[in-house]
């Protein structure tokens, strides 16, 4: 079941004192360049390993490592010395604590998360620190979901790519053993007509397939619906991905939800055995709270899902579950409690 991290004590490991922070960072929204600093120094100590950490601090030299600067090295110094950096305290005195001011229970029932992203596409981190911090955290098991290919400004994967990364979550598993799973999965764009961005035969070795669209968000409400409609109607599509398309604050500033028959795309979700997404991350809350109790009025199963880019945007989940709760949404209705044998099962398009 998905938790909170309880806070580091010391002594800390510095590489561990390094990855909570730049957790703690990512799932508070802070800018990507601070994150960025206590990911590459992450890295760095990796590449030179422990005994040579231990020599440079000895030596007072830690910032002469390529990827250290004066705050990382701050927090190794301190860690070494077997205290709690005072970085990383402040951090989880400050902003440690739960997300949400509800749906906590909902987010504790939480197994898995239907959509997120690896530095294969847009997203920070590689696949291997995604899924540590999601094990981490609790999760039984994740969907990958990188972008297709027709987004390339997120650099999406082309079924040559696809097929790697296929490879790469079987390793994966292997590796994790029986606690925890990692599906095969993508997020798809839905086409203009409806289609998807990538082969059938691709996505038949998928476990699980969010459906989203990314372009020509403006389209008159008519074709929009028959876009949707015949994306969520496909077999292979298990998840309908932020259906709106709308930002409500951000960086990227504000856009409207698009224009499209709710009820029809929430019947047909419903016909095609397909979840509505809760998109948790804070610039998106997609559905809006009039859509969610459309589609719970239809019928509809929903994903509460994280659309995480880095490792600790997963635990934005937090949102979705207090939107959820608010609005009565039954936790059975909810995929992403469900267990791992369960969901592949409901997914499989052939069951």
């Amino acid at each position: 079941m998905v938790a909170l991290l309880p806070p580091l004590e010391a002594p800390v490991d510095p590489t561990d004192a390094l990855r909570r922070i730049a957790f703690l960072l990512e799932r508070n929204r802070a800018g990507t360049y601070r994150v960025e600093a206590f990911r590459k120094a992450v890295k760095a100590l990796k590449e030179i390993g422990d005994d040579e950490v231990a020599a440079h601090v000895e030596a007072g030299t830690i910032q002469q490592v390529p990827g250290i600067g004066k705050t990382t090295a701050s927090v190794v110094e301190e860690a070494a010395r077997g205290e709690l950096p005072a970085y990383l305290e402040s951090l989880q005195d400050n902003s440690g604590g739960p997300l949400a001011d509800g749906g906590e229970d909902l987010y504790a029932a939480l197994r898995g998360d239907c959509h997120l992203h690896s530095d294969w596409s847009d997203g920070g981190s590689p696949i291997d620190e995604m899924v540590l911090t999601g094990i981490e955290l609790g999760h039984e098991w994740m969907v990958l979901t990188d972008h297709s290919p027709q987004l390339r400004v997120a650099n999406g994967l082309t079924a040559e790519r696809l097929t790697k990364q296929i490879a790469i979550v079987d390793a994966i598993n292997r590796g994790v053993g029986q606690t925890f799973r990692l599906f095969k999965g993508i997020e798809v764009d839905i086409l203009d007509d409806g289609s998807l961005d990538q082969t059938d035969v691709m996505l038949g070795q998928l476990d699980l397939v969010t459906a989203s669209v990314h372009s020509k968000l403006k389209m008159n409400s008519a074709p929009m619906t028959k876009r949707m409609v015949n994306a969520v109607l496909n077999p292979r599509v298990n998840v309908l991905g932020h259906c709106t398309g709308r930002l409500v604050e951000g960086s990227r500033g504000t856009r409207p939800q698009s224009d499209f028959d709710a009820r029809a795309v929430f019947e047909a979700c419903l016909e095609g055995n397909t979840a509505v997404e809760i998109n948790s991350r804070p610039e998106r809350q997609d559905p809006p709270d009039e859509l969610i109790e459309l589609a719970l009025e239809i019928g509809c199963v929903f994903s509460i899902d994280s659309d995480a880019h880095a490792p600790g945007q997963l635990d934005m989940k937090a949102y979705g579950c207090e939107r959820a709760e608010l609005l009565g949404v039954p936790w059975d209705r909810i995929i992403t409690t469900w267990d791992a044998d369960r969901l592949h099962a409901w997914a499989d398009p052939t069951s």
